[in-house]
């Protein structure tokens, strides 16, 4: 039985390890944002969000290729080709000269990462089902969630000491050491017997499959519009924190503050699933995400930004809420798909993310003088979310 927990233990730090290559790669950036811009020739700061959201760009695209392959080779050699496609991309992101080829490296970033941030979902599945599967993959985020908690505190570090470009050297070395120990410590999860052959209409098919479950659908859905809106933060937020309040050297730890919120919520939610159920907990804490948005436009509609402590206050009771959302939202969209874990998860990642990249854009255009843009876009995701959710709940989705 220990040697059992023990297992699972190195299981969830493990995958928790993968998907948090993502997270390094976007969160040690931050404080760089104006360095890099700087360096690269940007004129006009609101452009250095495409630093955060392009990658995002490669990530939602990048899905559609290792997820299916996964499916047929297996989730560890696609991970590990994955890798080897972040490491030529990291290369070019450190000798861009140009924002267009800084781009071009963050959009091959996010095409590399896409594979271990996916399959690793998919490892999951492959191990588990139904609310415990939400309860590990809450406890997945609990110790994802600490790499934005101490990254940007770590990519000041860095930046200060050796540059913006040794930011780039380290998360290589990270993922270096991530790669050796799933090679040497991870068994394939995905079965003999449940791989399927590779063929050209395996996306196609796999496609046709998951459009026959609503479930699926509607919380893939719902998915893209509460990362969208949380994408916006994440591409905005050093323009918030440095820029509208002059916060530079606090913005690490105001950042890492905030990542704190989301993972209490997500560490309570690995005990509450198991006894409310995934889709209670994603019914309560939509509304509240919709609600305190509407608290904020309302009360400071056509002012000023509020002191710094109000805006902390409402983005952490904010992120609090989306900590219930995250891992939910995911699980409740992979139950009926176990038998395409792979393709499915990479369709549900594709979506949700070619939907965010763009809310994310066009709302980070307006946030100039003011967070006041964030909130309304939270609004208008959280409104759409309920509507979404309104209708799974008439199809009696559980």
């Amino acid at each position: 039985m220990q040697k059992q927990k023990k297992s699972q233990l190195e299981f969830i730090t493990l995958m928790a390890a993968l998907m948090s290559l993502v997270a390094l790669s976007i969160d040690a950036l931050l404080p760089a944002l104006t360095d890099i811009g700087k360096s690269i020739g940007i004129t006009q700061t609101t452009n250095n969000q495409l630093l955060v959201t392009m990658i995002f760009l490669g990530l939602g695209f990048g899905q559609l290729i290792s997820g299916p392959i996964s499916d047929s080779l297996g989730r560890k050699p696609v991970i590990y080709f994955g890798f080897i496609v972040f490491v030529i991309a990291s290369f070019i992101c450190v000798y861009a000269n140009s924002l267009e080829m800084m781009i071009i490296g963050r959009i091959l970033q996010g095409i590399g990462l896409s594979a271990p941030r996916t399959i690793s979902i998919a490892m999951v599945r492959d191990s588990f089902s139904g609310d415990y599967m939400a309860r590990i993959m809450s406890f997945i985020v609990v110790i994802f969630i600490l790499v934005p908690v101490v990254a940007p505190a770590l990519g000041k570090i860095v930046l200060d000491s050796y540059g913006w470009k040794a930011i780039f050297i380290s998360q290589l070395l990270f993922g270096v050491l991530v790669m050796f120990w799933l090679w040497k410590r991870q068994p394939e999860t995905l079965k003999p017997e449940h791989k399927k052959q590779f063929k050209f209409n395996l996306f196609i098919s796999g496609t046709q499959e998951f459009l026959k479950h609503k479930q699926a659908i509607l919380f893939t859905l719902i998915s893209g519009l509460i990362t969208g809106s949380f994408m916006v933060y994440l591409s905005a937020s050093q323009k918030i924190f440095e820029e509208q309040y002059g916060l530079k050297e606090e913005f690490p730890y105001i950042f890492a503050g905030l990542a704190i919120a989301v993972g209490l919520a997500t560490f309570l939610n690995g005990t509450l699933v198991i006894r409310l159920g995934m889709f209670k907990l994603v019914s309560i804490f939509m509304v509240a995400f919709t609600l305190i948005s509407l608290s904020y436009i309302f009360i400071f509609f056509g002012s000023e930004n509020p002191n710094i402590s109000i805006l902390l206050f409402f983005f952490g009771i904010q992120f609090f809420s989306i900590g219930f959302l995250f891992g939910n939202l995911r699980a409740l969209a992979m139950q009926p798909i176990g038998h395409i874990a792979g393709i499915g998860s990479a369709i549900n990642g594709f979506v949700s993310t070619i939907m965010a990249v763009p809310i994310a854009t066009y709302i980070g255009r307006f946030i100039n003088t003011t967070s006041l843009p964030l909130f309304i876009g939270f609004f208008v995701c959280g409104v759409l979310s309920l509507i979404l959710l309104s209708i799974a709940r008439k199809h009696e989705v559980r």
